[in-house]
């Protein structure tokens, strides 16, 4: 068996702690150490791992740093729910950003961004 988790940088831990926690309805397994804390929803574990600004995220000789603004990845969480509008709220009271989204016959998605460029998605479920 394959369990999958994804890990996720962040620059102040406690602040993303209590914004997935709070916001997205992520749950806390435990603290692992003093720069990572394990959060669970459903069947899929998160690690949000502190990682200061600026720092490498790649072997020392890249020329890559962490860099906190809003940027972009082809891969991304999604988050299936029931209220779409009740997570975007919640997500943007806690310091993340709605940047749109669109409906159809399959649903609704809305775009949305962690208070540390990470960005994501809400679908109905």
């Amino acid at each position: 068996m394959i369990k999958l988790s994804v890990s996720i940088d962040v620059s102040d831990l406690k602040q993303a702690e209590y914004f997935y926690i709070e916001a997205l309805g992520c749950k806390k397994i435990r603290d692992q150490g003093a720069n990572m804390v394990v959060l669970a929803v459903d069947n899929c574990d998160i690690y949000l791992q502190e990682k200061s600004a600026g720092s490498k995220p790649l072997p020392a000789e890249s020329d890559v740093n962490r860099d906190y603004g809003r940027h972009w990845t082809p891969i991304h969480l999604d988050f299936l729910c029931e209220n779409i509008d009740e997570l975007v709220e919640r997500t943007v009271k806690l310091g993340g950003v709605h940047e749109g989204g669109e409906s159809g016959d399959w649903g609704s998605i809305a775009h949305c961004v962690d208070p540390f460029g990470n960005g994501f998605c809400v679908i109905n479920e």
